[in-house]
């Protein structure tokens, strides 16, 4: 792919201090995107920016908790100061909460709802007037495939998956008209740091690579390739849909 296909493009990413939000934002960087990192670890998201830049991209940071109307728009204003347009918005803010229904907290379940649900909610809606009126623009919602299939000890996690999803194809319909395109991505395992807890617990770990026909974890990077296609002019007849990458985990 040509890098002036994308040299243009603003694009926002929530959750990009670490992870998958990372990788997207390193890919995307790498293809000429100007990259607004969003999260609430302003010194995580100086590292990532710092990497960006060492490779000749271009990264700004803004501090923000995704699940915070006020914080939201702040952050909507301040990357349109800087950079004059949004292009790309990918809501990748989420968290995963191991549990049992009947363990959790109301407190809980309000936060993974908030973390995983509503900030998708509160970042496009902030985002999406400044995406309107140019003919282009892309949204990606990281979701899972907790929004297909379910584990138990999941509740938490796969109900704002499959909500997500459903965000994702509705949110579609309603900006065909502007030439922005909406789309889910659910990743299956991928050796990020919300996985952890079972990377390094070797029987856990051993039991969950047998269910991944391919027998591996996911890169991060591959992700972030899948990214820059959905971002790109060639993804344009793409919309409403959820592109899952899982090592063939539901295909089983």
């Amino acid at each position: 792919m040509s890098e002036k296909k994308l040299s243009d493009k603003v694009a926002v990413i929530s959750g990009a201090s670490k992870g998958l939000g990372k990788s997207m934002a390193e890919a995307l960087a790498r293809e000429g995107v100007k990259i607004a990192l969003v999260s609430r670890n302003q010194d995580l998201l100086n590292e990532v920016a710092e990497g960006i830049r060492a490779e000749g991209g271009a990264a700004e940071t803004v501090a923000c908790d995704a699940t915070d109307q006020e914080q939201v728009a702040a952050a909507a204003d301040a990357v349109v100061k800087t950079f004059g347009k949004v292009d790309i918005l990918i809501n990748n803010a989420g968290m995963n909460n191991r549990k049992q229904l009947t363990d959790f907290t109301l407190p809980e379940w309000r936060e993974i709802l908030d973390t995983n649900l509503t900030s998708a909610f509160l970042m496009s809606q902030a985002f999406v007037p400044h995406m309107k009126g140019r003919g282009y623009g892309r949204i990606l919602n990281m979701t899972s495939i907790m929004s297909h299939v379910a584990i138990a000890g999941r509740t938490g996690y796969c109900t704002t998956k499959f909500g997500l999803l459903g965000f994702t194809k509705a949110l579609s319909m309603e900006l065909l008209e502007d030439g922005i395109t909406v789309n889910g991505i659910s990743p299956g395992p991928f050796a990020t740091e919300m996985n952890l807890p079972l990377i390094n617990d070797p029987e856990k770990n051993a039991d969950f690579l047998k269910r991944i026909p391919m027998g591996r974890w996911g890169k991060p990077e591959e992700i972030g390739n899948l990214a820059v296609y959905l971002c790109s002019p060639e993804a344009g007849f793409i919309t409403g849909t959820d592109i899952v990458i899982d090592g063939g985990w539901t295909v089983q």
